[in-house]
């Protein structure tokens, strides 16, 4: 009889940290990572009926900056190995680890994690995230094992299903495309956490969905990679220039135009959800007080920004953009 494949959805739903132990050739993994090739590793946890996997899968080396800076690479987990019986469900995930092995790194992957856990309790159209505690193990013997954590960010077509979607592979949209409701909420979402770092004219840092069975629906952008956000404020994230602003904590709103109507039933949303956005950081054990008060504090700004009609009016309005 063979294994029960891994509930996709529930890997993600279940909260406590994952126990992983990732074993590969490190040495390859961390001098080749700009090539990005496929290496075998091994994939060895306990899932939540207490089963030990431990099973052969693939990965490879992603993203721009960390890619190239990071100790540990950003990487793709690819689970469609034949021999991955139980994982093979997950197909491929993204996982994002720490860019080096100290405190720092970790508390800002691990705000990182917690803008994610944010994004959920706005909208169902938004990644879910599972934070793990990762042992690297190289399979050559010459590198001393060492542990961090990481997290595993849901596939986008397992994200697409649970919105009874699709993902959108015809290439960039117009934003006059984009379902108006879900989408001023990704606008709005972006200025809170102080994210500049996503574009709809290359779905940089989006991805896209439209209903799967009525494919004239208008599609959904979902925003993920929120290491230069404001809220994270990663020592490396620098805004692009072009953009007028001196550092990622400045926040600049990069929607377009709304009216207030549209804008204050979005607001609504935020404000119905405050207290348990703030009590996604203040109950995370892992986050040290320092870096609690700071997030609070950016949120607070945030929340009192959209509280008062004049700023409403100067920011997401006035200064929307045209193009």
């Amino acid at each position: 009889m063979s294994a029960q494949k891994v509930d996709s959805v529930r890997f993600f739903v279940d909260e406590p940290p994952l126990n992983v132990t990732l074993t590969t050739d490190m040495g390859k993994l961390m001098s080749e990572k700009m090539k990005g090739e496929l290496l075998k590793a091994t994939f060895s946890t306990k899932l939540y009926d207490s089963t030990v996997v431990d099973e052969e899968i693939r990965i490879n080396a992603r993203g721009v900056y960390r890619r190239k800076y990071c100790y540990i690479p950003p990487m793709r987990l690819s689970f469609l190995n034949t021999s991955s019986s139980r994982l093979r469900s997950l197909k491929a995930l993204k996982m994002v680890s720490g860019c080096t092995i100290n405190k720092q790194a970790e508390q800002l992957l691990l705000k990182e994690y917690l803008v994610y856990k944010i994004h959920n309790l706005l909208t169902p159209k938004s990644f879910l995230a599972r934070l793990a505690k990762v042992t690297y193990r190289d399979s050559k013997g010459k590198k001393k094992p060492f542990t961090q954590y990481a997290f595993f960010l849901e596939n986008v077509d397992a994200m697409a299903k649970r919105n009874h979607c699709k993902e959108w592979k015809s290439g960039p949209v117009n934003y006059n495309m984009l379902e108006r409701e879900e989408t001023t909420m990704m606008f709005v979402f972006q200025y809170m956490i102080g994210n500049t770092d996503w574009g709809l004219t290359n779905n940089h840092n989006l991805k896209i969905i439209y209903g799967k069975k009525d494919t004239s629906t208008t599609p959904f952008a979902v925003p993920y990679d929120f290491d230069y956000s404001g809220l994270v404020n990663a020592e490396y994230a620098v805004p692009n220039e072009e953009l007028g602003i001196t550092n990622v904590v400045q926040r600049l709103y990069r929607g377009f135009p709304r009216s207030t109507m549209e804008l204050q039933a979005v607001f609504d949303v935020f404000n119905r959800q405050k207290e348990k956005i703030y009590n996604v950081i203040s109950d995370f054990e892992l986050l040290d007080k320092r870096n609690k008060k700071e997030m609070l504090a950016y949120l607070d700004d945030f929340y009192k920004t959209i509280s008062q009609k004049w700023e409403v009016q100067s920011i997401f309005i006035k200064n929307a953009r045209q193009q």
